[in-house]
């Protein structure tokens, strides 16, 4: 018999709570008018427990549901699926929760830790005609872009050795997709992986080296001469979590150090610098200047949210916020640190650009405003959109009502050769007073002038994580 959820778990109520159902929606109702130009899928990945997890829960543990909004000709139709991990099909099959959260061996049943099972909940990426669920400790699963069923891993043609992370990055030049896998040759291993895919989707070429310690690195950043890779101190050990302690915690005494290895360099060449404790989740972007320094943009913690120091005490005083930040790094000096900028001090996360400047000197990007990773306060901690303008040093808001959430925002250019920024920015809104969602379409740089049209749900679409867009015609 299945167990019931938790009530006292924030993670797991209001906002957070799983969606229980799967369904199909052919013809969302539409208020406003749903630009023609728009034509395509946004994608939706996030934690969506099936079962009562056993243990304590953590918010990135939870199964992966995916959410497809199918657009084409001003008519917007939806569909979600749990993604059906080898971990999603046992459960389901025995009628209750097996595991405990990153499958921790003190709480799962040990069928569970044998399957070392993906739970594929939190990005999905379309590239060389493959849509892919994706969680950074292990391969890719692959999704049917239409019915969202699940097909299973996928290994590159069993090339891929070891985990992929939940945030390649695609080169928009020539197709290339580049990513890494951290823990790369076994659990809480401090081994690096760096890979390139071509445009054809073929894995062309992989690397090894080591980081200083064991690391959760969720994200990196790429140049078009560099792959810039940070070890933040939120470390990773097996033997805390075989004793009940937490397996991943945050040590600051380690301090942050980032490596940046050339993209058709070698390994035994990386330039390792150092910098004060941190953490960050998510980057915006990186870009080479002309006198061949390396630049960052970070959504910046002080200190990593949602995990706890070795001994399972609380790592701060109250849920740290990011902002956003430029770290300069210059691989030709002689020193080994790093400068840094405050960029703008609105809080936020999930921050995104025209992708077709990843890599590359951009003026555009956008972000999701307030504090995604607390749960318990109040509203005004997680409120709605910014844009900011590199070129102007201004950041333009867009605030839903006072009990609303948005999700991630996600850029959609206007036509393939629009200038940068010109376009539209989705995002799914969680309005809080009727408990259901609304993909809300936005002017990109107008964002103040609010949504040109939102398709609306009849059901609530859980806090997620990411989520991108597929061209009609890719």
């Amino acid at each position: 018999m299945s167990r019931p959820f938790p009530a006292d778990e924030p993670f797991l109520q209001g906002y957070y709570a799983p969606l229980h159902m799967e369904c199909d929606a052919p013809n969302l109702p539409i208020s406003g008018e749903w630009p023609k130009a728009l034509n395509g899928s946004l994608y939706r990945n996030g934690p969506n427990p099936q079962f009562a997890p056993r243990g304590p829960y953590h918010w990135f543990a939870g199964d992966g549901m995916l959410h497809a909004f199918h657009v084409a000709d001003g008519r917007v139709s939806y569909r979600n699926r749990w993604v059906r991990t080898p971990k999603w099909q046992l459960e389901h099959d025995e009628g209750e929760g097996l595991s405990g959260a990153f499958g921790n061996p003190r709480f799962s049943d040990p069928r569970i830790v044998k399957l070392g099972s993906t739970v594929a909940n939190t990005n999905v990426v379309w590239h060389a005609g493959k849509l892919l669920a994706l969680e950074e400790a292990h391969a890719p699963f692959e999704i049917d872009p239409l019915t969202l069923e699940s097909r299973g891993y996928f290994d590159f043609g069993g090339k891929l050795q070891g985990p992929m992370t939940a945030h390649p990055k695609l080169d928009a030049s020539n197709g290339e997709m580049v990513f890494f896998g951290y823990a790369a040759k076994g659990r809480f291993t401090p081994d690096l992986s760096l890979h390139l895919v071509d445009g054809e989707g073929q894995l062309r070429r992989s690397k090894w080296f080591q980081a200083p310690f064991s690391s959760m690195v969720h994200d990196f950043v790429v140049s078009k001469e560099w792959i810039i890779l940070p070890i933040f101190p939120l470390t990773g050990s097996m033997e805390r979590a075989m004793q009940g302690l937490p397996p991943f915690a945050w040590e600051p005494d380690k301090g942050t150090h980032v490596a940046l290895v050339r993209r058709n360099g070698s390994v035994e060449d990386v330039r390792w610098f150092s910098g004060e404790p941190c953490y960050v989740f998510h980057p915006m972007n990186a870009f080479d200047t002309p006198d061949g320094k390396v630049v960052c943009d970070m959504m910046k913690y002080p200190v990593a949210p949602l995990f706890p120091a070795p001994d399972g005490r609380p790592a701060s005083g109250k849920p740290p916020s990011a902002t956003l930040v430029r770290w300069t790094f210059d691989p030709a000096g002689r020193s080994d640190s790093y400068t840094e900028t405050a960029l703008d001090d609105h809080v936020g996360e999930f921050p995104r650009l025209d992708e077709r400047f990843t890599g590359l000197p951009y003026r555009h990007g956008w972000f999701q405003g307030g504090v995604v990773t607390d749960p318990e306060s109040g509203r005004e901690a997680r409120n709605g959109l910014a844009h900011i303008d590199h070129q102007r040093g201004a950041v333009n808001l867009w605030q839903p009502g006072p009990a609303d959430h948005c999700g991630e925002p996600v850029f959609v250019p206007r036509s393939a050769d629009a200038d940068e920024g010109d376009g539209f920015l989705l995002s799914v809104i969680h309005r809080g007073i009727s408990n259901c969602s609304d993909l809300a379409v936005f002017d990109a740089t107008n964002l103040p002038a609010g949504p040109l049209a939102l398709a609306h749900l009849s059901h609530r679409v859980p806090a997620g994580f990411h989520g991108n867009w597929r061209d009609l015609a890719s």
